[in-house]
């Protein structure tokens, strides 16, 4: 009864000598958009091709991949050649390519480009804006999906590095339409609880699995976040936005972990290594101290204190000889001034130089009697003046005039016919 029924192997086998010997599926060409590309070490490419719908698994061996002229990467449109079968392994169809050619750039790549070219011209990525990254934090925050490898690992390494730090998990979506709204919704509410440090992040994935962390609203978050922030996307050949905008990048979330806290050991170290210095600096200081004490009393003002006092003496006993020799030259000076006004002609002749003063006053008074206009009009003449104004010549006047004439004992108006 049981002949009927045949083993996994055996179905595997079969669908894939079906697959193998189908001439259609022996040389395919297809299109499609490069995802999770990884380069072996031996030379292998092994990638997903992609469209809107669906997407299957392709490997490109050695021998073939030293053909192409271009490096693939992740979000680049393409065509291949290659031939259709199963792996038995794990019974999935995938494509094994012969050849491939560049076909552009898929959208997400194209999206990537602009955003980051965007954000770096307003100058999001500069390094004036990067916070530093607290040596020993006590808060850290991780905004992160809640289960998976990812947070596992951040919470083990800072408890195994630094378990003195309090570990604050903000939960998100990481992935998906609705993850971009819910990350800033976190980073937001994690700004207000006074962390040192902030990680945004998850684990690896495909260019579709991290791009929540490649849309601008996320990116500007982690740019107006006070909070310093750690960005750990991915493994360590992914980068996203958040990576540039971020305070920080690390490679993963296990190494965004060992950047945000310090190994405990190593704080030990450090410790240790202070106190030595600490221990040194003191014992410098005591014994310099001690060897300016020793100068101190072994000096001659210890010694022999008197010196000071005999040194100032002279000082002083130097100056009173200077102040005296000061005052006879300045009293001696001073006599000679009084000899000289005592001797002087204005002391001895004083009224003489008052005649002579007296003389040349009358003198002046009597020139000035001479200009005086007062003693012309007492003599018969008038002055004549047109609005105040003294008039020298008849040339001046006109028909209509108005004069004012002034005599010795007078004035009198008149008008000019």
């Amino acid at each position: 009864m049981n002949d009927k029924y045949i083993t996994v192997t055996q179905l595997t086998r079969y669908i894939k000598y079906k697959i193998d010997n189908d001439v259609n599926l022996n040389e395919v060409f297809l299109k499609g958009e490069i995802s999770n590309f990884k380069a072996h070490s031996r030379g292998h490419f092994y990638f997903t091709l992609k469209d809107e719908n669906s997407r299957i698994n392709a490997i490109m061996f050695a021998s073939q991949t030293k053909n192409i002229k271009f490096t693939p990467e992740d979000g680049m449109k393409v065509l291949v050649t290659g031939k259709i079968s199963v792996f038995e392994a794990n019974g999935a169809y995938q494509i094994y390519v012969n050849d491939m050619l560049e076909d552009g750039v898929g959208n997400l790549y194209i999206a990537f480009e602009q955003l980051k070219k965007k954000l770096e011209d307003e100058g999001l990525f500069k390094d004036i804006y990067k916070k530093p990254i607290p040596k020993i934090p006590t808060k850290v925050g991780v905004v992160t999906a809640p289960t998976g490898a990812a947070i596992k690992d951040i919470i083990s390494t800072i408890k195994r590095r630094w378990p003195l730090t309090e570990i604050y998990l903000f939960p998100a979506l990481v992935q998906g339409e609705d993850a971009k709204e819910d990350i800033v919704r976190q980073i937001r509410k994690a700004d207000s609880y006074g962390l040192d440090t902030l990680i945004v992040g998850r684990g690896g994935g495909s260019i579709e699995d991290l791009w929540a962390f490649n849309e601008e609203i996320v990116a500007r978050a982690i740019f107006e976040c006070n909070t310093p922030v750690i960005s750990a996307v991915g493994h360590e050949i992914d980068f996203t936005i958040a990576d540039f905008v971020a305070d920080l990048r690390a490679p993963t979330p296990t190494g965004a972990a060992e950047m945000a806290v310090p190994q405990i050991s190593d704080i030990s170290n450090l410790l240790k290594q202070i106190n030595i210095r600490l221990e040194n600096t003191i014992l410098n200081k005591v014994k310099n101290n001690r060897r300016k004490l020793e100068d101190i009393k072994n000096s001659n003002i210890f010694k022999n204190p008197i010196m000071i006092y005999q040194a100032k003496e002279m000082i002083f006993d130097s100056l009173i000889e200077k102040l005296k020799f000061n005052i006879i030259n300045l009293k001696n000076v001073k006599e000679k001034d009084l000899i000289r006004l005592k001797n002087s002609y204005i002391l001895r002749k004083p009224y003489q130089i008052l005649d002579k003063k007296s003389n040349k006053y009358l003198q002046l008074i009597s020139k000035l009697e001479t200009l005086s206009p007062l003693l012309t009009l007492k003599r018969g003449y008038t002055i004549t003046k047109k609005n105040n104004k003294v008039i020298s010549s008849s040339k001046k006047l006109k028909k209509g005039d108005h004069l004012d004439i002034e005599f010795s004992d007078g004035i009198i108006n008149t008008e000019v016919i």
